[in-house]
């Protein structure tokens, strides 16, 4: 796994504690990693600042964007650019607020063995997603279609095939990072879920991304945010249940004929558990 998979830890230059512990947490796992310079929402070029969208942001998101969304926003694609310039096929980002479980090194094994199953696979989450397992990658840890919103982005697996679609069309910014990433339908991936998931966030360190007060509109100036939600969640539902159904039907299109077999197997014997 070594030689195809490597890690990326996103990190401030001014948060060497935030690095320190997701360094010991990585060192206890034994998992070579790299870290990667955030780019700072306080010292932006102004080739980075040009790359959010703010008219679209408001109309799609209902508020104001911060800064430190699109420092976020534009390190995460730096990660992917990294990836694609160098060896290996898998990149696993982490943020530098994440929590590493034990059973992330055999998760991780697995995902790498199945790799034609997925293009991104979520390995922490905010919200549920409303998981539907359909194959095991570890003991106890399955991957799942999601049917539902799952946001936050502190941990994720994604091949080079993911990293050059989200490079060509994530820019410009015009949502948070964890809001549109998501989107396989959009950008023609295999958007996957590890359930339970070997990763959480810690949610006692305080947040580097910064934003003002009163961001959020008011209600009847959000009304486009609402509709744009409203059919990017039926969007998300058709998405994942046409991708379940594939997965069912033996991944055929999804994995291919190796695959088939391999789904029919693992479906049943979740069936019979």
């Amino acid at each position: 796994m070594v030689e195809r998979l490597h890690t990326w830890v996103i990190n401030l230059d001014r948060a060497p504690d935030r690095l320190a512990r997701a360094r010991a947490q990585l060192d206890a796992l034994g998992l070579p990693w790299t870290r990667l310079a955030a780019v700072d929402a306080r010292a932006l070029t102004p080739e980075q600042a040009a790359a959010l969208d703010e008219p679209a942001y408001c109309r799609k998101h209902g508020m104001t964007p911060s800064l430190g969304e699109l420092g976020c926003y534009l390190s995460h694609i730096e990660v992917m650019r990294a990836l694609l310039a160098g060896p290996h096929e898998f990149a696993l980002l982490l943020e530098d607020d994440v929590l590493l479980h034990e059973s992330l090194p055999a998760v991780l094994e697995g995902l790498v063995a199945c790799s034609s199953r997925w293009d991104v696979v979520k390995l922490s989450a905010v919200h549920s997603g409303t998981p539907v397992p359909y194959l095991q990658v570890a003991p106890g840890h399955a991957l799942a279609v999601m049917l539902s919103r799952c946001t936050g982005s502190s941990a994720y697996v994604l091949n080079r095939k993911a990293a050059a679609a989200y490079i060509a069309g994530l820019l410009p910014m015009s949502l948070p990072y964890d809001h549109v990433f998501d989107q396989g339908w959009r950008f023609g991936l295999k958007y996957r879920l590890v359930t339970p998931t070997p990763c959480g966030h810690d949610e006692v360190i305080a947040s580097t991304i910064v934003a003002g007060p009163n961001r959020k509109f008011a209600k009847w100036r959000r009304l486009g945010a609402y509709a744009y939600r409203f059919g990017n969640e039926l969007r998300r539902a058709r998405y994942g249940l046409t991708h379940l159904l594939l997965e069912k039907m033996g991944g055929r299109l999804l994995g291919g004929a190796a695959a088939s077999s391999a789904s029919a197997g693992d479906l049943g014997a979740q069936r019979g558990r």
